[in-house]
């Protein structure tokens, strides 16, 4: 089940900053797991050195992967990715969008700027691979696409992030109604919402929003509003991602798998 087997996977967003790290970004992990499965990975990524070291990890299990630099707020870039892609494997049977980024700040404190550039990054990005993706998919009468979305999205979660909260919301809606357009298309688009993560970009975070106490007091913050007692993973997106892109789930489309170990289902877990 769930095979993938000589289906072209193109994803944004793949790198992995720490070679030897055993904490995966999600973009890798999903990279990973999707070559695990058969399928042919072509990546395009900010940063070629971190994109390669994710196809180091697939190459080094026998998997296919190509990545190159790609600006995914640059229709100009997003098409040489896409024109890269087909040159090399002739289709692109799935898109996974996974770029994303979150700057603290509520509408009277963020600046325009920065509002600007969390709606380029977070959705724009997903217009723009979809812009030139889905006519491909059309055309050959098949395709899947699913982009990571964010609880964020559909609730507060403890931290002024009014951009980010309003384009993840946004992705969502975007996938939903563009499913209906496409359904009768033979491509099917669905969202993976994931919850408190435990990432690289996690780490990252701490430093935007760490207060008294630190990283480590931040970190038992996030496992404390779970239900689960503990964030998830990468992997668990991943595996996600895969079910929705796999022939298992071909009478789904316009939907969303939240991933989040129950927050969005509770009004929040009492602390021991």
């Amino acid at each position: 089940m769930l095979r993938l087997d000589g289906k072209v996977v193109l994803i944004t967003g793949l790198g992995q900053t720490q070679a030897e790290s055993d904490v995966l970004g999600i973009g890798a992990a999903i990279a990973v797991v999707f070559a695990r499965q058969g399928a042919k990975v072509f990546g395009g990524n900010r940063s070629l050195t971190s994109g390669m070291v994710t196809k180091k990890m697939i190459e080094s299990e026998g998997g296919i992967c190509d990545v190159m630099e790609t600006n995914v707020t640059s229709s100009d870039s997003v098409k040489l990715l896409v024109d890269a892609c087909m040159k090399k494997h002739g289709r692109i049977d799935i898109l996974v969008n996974n770029v994303g980024r979150s700057e603290p700040g509520c509408p009277a404190t963020m600046s325009e700027e920065v509002w600007d550039s969390q709606v380029e990054l977070n959705l724009k990005s997903v217009y723009l691979l979809c812009h030139h993706v889905l006519p491909i998919m059309e055309a050959q009468g098949s395709g899947a696409v699913v982009s990571i979305a964010s609880i964020a999205g559909l609730r507060y979660i403890g931290k002024p992030q009014v951009g980010y909260s309003a384009t993840k919301a946004a992705i969502i809606q975007f996938m939903k109604a563009t499913a209906v357009i496409y359904a009768e298309r033979g491509v099917r688009l669905n969202t993976v919402v994931p919850g408190l993560m435990d990432t690289p970009y996690t780490k990252a975070m701490v430093e935007r929003y760490a207060k008294d106490g630190g990283s480590e007091e931040f970190m038992r913050m996030r496992n404390r509003q779970v239900p689960m007692a503990k964030m998830g993973d990468a992997w668990d997106v991943a595996n996600a991602a895969v079910f929705l892109c796999s022939d298992e789930a071909k009478y789904i489309t316009g939907q969303k798998i939240v991933v989040d170990g129950g927050i969005t289902s509770s009004t929040g877990r009492p602390p021991k």
